[in-house]
């Protein structure tokens, strides 16, 4: 088996998928380089995220570089222990992920920035060599495997009818920046999945003889299991391809379908075994992490969004073939092709059979677009080698010209995309020196999870617990971990304002105004700022905004810093040309003292009066 399995794989000129990987890498690391090239020698040597919701999985791993327990929360501070335990959280269940990175950066001695960099780069690879794998072995054509990963990946926006094609044509603006390169999710699951994929393909289309050795299922199973511990869109993905694929093989019943479908049971059951554990860890979840994940209650048909719409065409396209007899229903190949085609209408519909529905756009931009992508390319690739296409040189030009064109789309998604992040990302590499100050600081304090910051400037916060290990006193992407409830989060957002000296007339003017999305993520949710996390989605009302205002300022009111449940502040950092007035809240309880400048940054000490 072992023998067999290395000819097998040695067959495909792999050289053609590291090309395909480099490539990938490239597009990983992009805004990296466009970055230190905007900073030029003022870079500090901050890493450019990808996508806002990063800095959320960088402060995990810095949390766990740092060596701080699985249960954690890197913006408050809190760790779990027999005194202070801690509920579950998206990050602590979904620890696979994470932990592959950190582990090895704890190791070779790699902060979290770099660790990001390389980790994002690193999944890319691979993912476009798993991707190359299953497309190669389908076709046995590595040229057009080298141009089908490329079409897959780089494609993946413009599957999700997302990215640089929406500013293009004028009807939305360029984002998200390669949606599968997000780091940590989906980016380092990407490579189990697709593996997984390419493991089964190997599976049901081994010969007899090499059936007889478990190490594909094990493996298979093993690529499961860690996309459950990283990623919930991308296992739910899976389980459901998983089951599309043995329906197709029950109703069909290819040629040894009985042996295929016993091995898809041992596969399935070895599959529901690494769930057992994951969904005991959900029982132990936050009560915080249901209202962040907005699960609504709905029965609603969804078929019009573009990965469903690609994968009908793809079925219609193959019925058009096996009518026109280019390719056999029994075809296992055939088959495979349709589970593929068929998973994202399974995906954005399965709400009909379960009635619940879980931010279905992270189906549509994270892992749905790249499976109806790969049902695209390998049904094509399947009718062309069928049909014996590859076999002359004019079809090797159209490939090769297949694969530039995949080429110059990533350079394009590239160009528009990363620039919508350009300014943020300058913005946090100039608070850099600042963080690395505290984080100076702490190596001399016992306990520096007990000294909070109060981070005047909203995008430098939230990046904060990526680079020093004090907590903050409130920051976007707080309320995601399970160290404060949700009315604990409102409060802190609360001391936020009141210390920036916002007053409650303002706040309501500028959340009225449409221009204050942060303070609609803090104090209403993130399903209340857009329509295109869920389908209940609900615009904000004036009189919902007139009444938020009324509570904050009934807050600052009765504000006292030095009560038992206000946040006690040790140091706080805020822009160097910020006018003495906007400090009179913080001076009517804190004295300033010790204060060191960074650029365009002040941190001052702070002790009460």
């Amino acid at each position: 088996m072992v023998k067999n399995f290395y000819l097998s794989f040695m067959k495909l000129r792999w050289r053609f998928g590291i090309i395909a990987g480099l490539f990938l890498a490239v597009f990983s690391l992009y805004p990296q380089f466009k970055m230190i090239y905007l900073r030029g020698a003022d870079w500090n040597g901050h890493y450019a995220y990808n996508d806002i919701d990063e800095v959320a999985y960088a402060a995990y791993v810095k949390a766990l570089i740092d060596g701080r327990p699985r249960r954690n929360d890197p913006y408050t501070g809190s760790d779990h222990s027999a005194e202070t335990p801690q509920p579950e959280s998206l990050f602590s269940i979904q620890f696979a992920a994470p932990y592959t990175i950190a582990l090895p950066a704890r190791l070779l001695g790699i902060d979290a920035p770099w660790a990001m960099t390389i980790a994002g780069a690193f999944a890319a690879f691979f993912t476009a060599l798993a991707v190359f794998w299953l497309i190669g072995m389908f076709t046995e054509d590595s040229l057009f495997a080298l141009a089908g990963s490329l079409v897959v990946l780089a494609g993946g926006a413009l599957f999700a009818g997302e990215g640089a094609i929406g500013e293009i044509l004028n009807t939305s603006y360029a984002y998200p920046y390669f949606p599968g390169f997000r780091r940590y999710i989906p980016a380092m699951a990407f490579p189990a999945f697709f593996g997984m994929l390419a493991l089964l393909w190997k599976i049901i289309s081994a010969e007899t003889r090499e059936r007889r050795s478990l190490s594909l299922p094990v493996l298979a199973i093993a690529a499961f299991a860690y996309t459950v511990f990283s990623y919930f869109y991308v296992w739910t993905t899976a389980a459901a391809w998983l089951g599309c694929l043995g329906i197709c093989w029950l109703i069909v019943r290819p040629e040894g379908w009985l042996k295929d479908i016993k091995a898809l049971i041992v596969i399935g059951a070895g599959c529901v075994i690494s769930l057992v554990p994951y969904f005991y860890l959900l029982s132990k979840r936050s009560h915080t992490m249901d209202d962040v994940q907005m699960l609504i209650k709905t029965r609603a048909l969804d078929l019009t969004r573009p990965p469903e719409l690609i994968g009908f065409v793809v079925i219609a396209v193959i019925i058009a073939a096996v009518a026109m007899k280019v390719l056999t229903l029994r075809d296992k190949a055939t088959l495979f092709a349709i589970s593929l085609a068929a998973t994202p209408a399974i995906l954005f519909n399965q709400q009909l059979i379960t009635g619940q529905q879980l931010q279905p756009i992270h189906y549509q931009v994270f892992i749905g677009n790249y499976v109806a992508g790969l049902a695209l390319v390998v049904t094509l690739g399947l009718m062309w080698s069928r049909s014996g296409g590859f076999r002359n040189g004019s079809a090797k030009i159209a490939v090769a010209a297949l694969a530039t064109v995949a080429i110059a789309w990533g350079f394009v998604e590239c160009h528009y995309t990363v620039r919508i992040l350009d300014d943020v990302n300058i913005i946090r590499d100039e608070a850099l020196p600042v963080a690395r100050r505290l984080a100076e600081i702490a190596k001399d304090d016992p306990a520096p999870h007990n000294s909070s910051v109060l981070h005047l400037a909203v995008a430098e916060a939230d990046d904060f617990p990526t680079l020093a290990p004090q907590p903050v006193l409130w920051a976007r992407h707080q309320h995601v971990f399970a160290g404060v409830t949700w009315q604990e989060n409102k409060d802190r957002y609360y001391q936020q304002l009141y210390y920036n000296g916002v007053r409650p007339e303002q706040l309501a003017a500028r959340i009225k105004q449409g221009g204050d999305i942060v303070s609609v993520i803090a104090l209403w949710g993130w399903g209340r700022h857009t329509d295109r996390l869920n389908s209940e989605y609900k615009p904000l009302l004036f009189a919902e905004v007139d009444e938020e205002a009324r509570q904050y300022d009934r807050y600052i009111n009765n504000f006292d810093a030095k009560s038992s449940d206000v946040v006690k502040l040790s140091y706080m950092i805020a822009p160097s040309t910020q006018p003495e007035i906007f400090f009179a809240n913080v001076d009517k309880w804190y004295e300033r003292y010790d204060m060191e400048v960074f650029g365009k940054y002040v941190l001052y000490k702070l002790r009460f009066r």
